[in-house]
């Protein structure tokens, strides 16, 4: 199991620290973050794709065809938790040497987004409040690290839930009579 587990998670998670590269850039260039939300989290849901494969690669080449809930939740959560980390340490990295100005241009974004939806005045503050408590706890490396997880780990999770789910195997599949 350690095999797939390394080999897919390391999978989907160069797909997603790949594609999150090119996003980051594109919300610099566009001065909008709402569209590189939507194709941040498709980019996760196609890397994590890997989860459904490699629970299909465990169960039929190394599990003769079987596999439990449970297992199958296994290898996909340790998928997933490798897919994550590498992802937070890649932003890590992006975010100290390539982006470290990302925060205010997040925050310009946003502010940008609030204005062309028509947001009041009063919501516009709350907005600016809202972005200015986020800048300041983005000042500590370990709020980083668990918001950069909890922004990657739930959408795994879910993920691996459903191919669980799908692929369990109580019992050999019949081969065909020759």
């Amino acid at each position: 199991m350690k095999k797939i587990v390394l080999v897919f998670g390391l999978i989907a998670g160069l797909i997603v620290t790949t594609l999150m590269f090119f996003n980051i850039r594109a919300m610099y260039k566009n001065e909008s973050a709402q569209g590189n939300i939507i194709v941040g989290y498709t980019t996760m849901v196609v890397a994590f794709s890997m989860i459904f494969v490699g629970i299909k690669n465990y169960r039929d080449k190394y599990n003769n065809g079987v596999i439990s809930f449970g297992k199958a939740f296994k290898t996909g959560f340790y998928i997933t938790l490798v897919a994550s980390t590498l992802y937070v340490l890649v932003w890590l990295v992006e975010y100290k040497l390539f982006f470290p100005d990302f925060m205010d241009r997040y925050a310009a974004c946003a502010m940008n987004d609030a204005r062309s939806s028509g947001a009041s005045q009063a919501e516009l503050n709350e907005v600016a409040a809202e972005i200015a408590r986020g800048k300041e706890l983005y000042k500590n490396p370990l709020f980083v690290i668990l918001m950069t997880y909890a922004e990657i780990l739930p959408v795994g999770l879910i993920i691996t839930l459903l191919s669980a789910l799908l692929l369990k195997r109580k019992v050999k599949p019949m081969s065909p009579a020759v």
